[in-house]
């Protein structure tokens, strides 16, 4: 079930939203979920429990679509892509860097209930022998407090893949959220998508459209 507008208006800008409006930083307000609200869950439970893959509604990455990116995915149905404005700009170095990696592109969750956004990165290959994990390891280093990474190998579409795990201690609820990324390695550099989230359960909850946009990526 959704969570209403008077709950979700005071996150809007939960796990920070950067500069997808006139170009300037936003102010973070206070989330104001009441005790016990669930988060909302938009896929159906399948037999055996596990949830179905979400209903692919566009794609993002290629020509003529809201961001343009190094690689193209599908979005989960009501994500809301948009390009980050002038991620070079050091004014806003805080908010578009991370590590080796600079913001081009985020989506926002909201529309589909959830309070999270899928975010992708972009950085150069480097000469290191795995470019994809080492621009991810400079990554996650680069969060802080991040605590309990994990690595390991996998694939995004057809393009071999290294995705972390990890916690970090969420600056709004003042507690330890997972949080996850992949990275993959294109001839125009390497491509980290990000997946934070509200908490551990908004995250959880977001995973099923992670997970769409990891098996159905594939460079532009």
């Amino acid at each position: 079930m959704r969570l209403p507008i008077r709950v979700l208006f005071p996150v809007l800008l939960a796990a920070g939203p950067l500069l997808t409006g006139c170009g300037g930083p936003a102010t973070v307000a206070v989330p104001d979920r009441p005790a016990g609200t669930k988060a909302p869950v938009t896929t159906t439970p399948s037999a055996t429990g596990a949830p179905d893959a979400p209903v692919a509604a566009v794609s993002l990455g290629g020509p003529g679509t809201a961001c343009a990116l190094p690689v193209s995915f599908s979005l989960a149905k009501a994500w809301e892509p948009k390009a980050i404005r002038n991620p070079e700009d050091p004014e806003f170095a805080a908010l578009t860097r991370q590590g080796p990696a600079t913001v081009r592109c985020e989506v926002d969750a909201k529309p589909a209930g959830h309070l999270g956004f899928l975010r992708v990165w972009t950085a150069e290959k480097g000469s290191a022998p795995s470019p994809a994990r080492a621009a991810l390891e400079g990554f996650v280093k680069a969060e802080k407090k991040a605590s309990g990474v994990s690595y390991r190998e996998t694939t995004a579409g057809a393009l071999p893949a290294v995705e972390a795990t990890y916690t970090v201690r969420g600056a709004l609820l003042d507690e330890e959220k997972e949080e996850r990324a992949f990275a993959v390695a294109t001839p125009e550099g390497v491509v980290v998508v990000h997946l934070g989230g509200l908490d551990t359960e908004e995250h959880r909850a977001m995973l099923p459209a992670y997970e769409l946009a990891r098996t159905t990526l594939k460079a532009s």
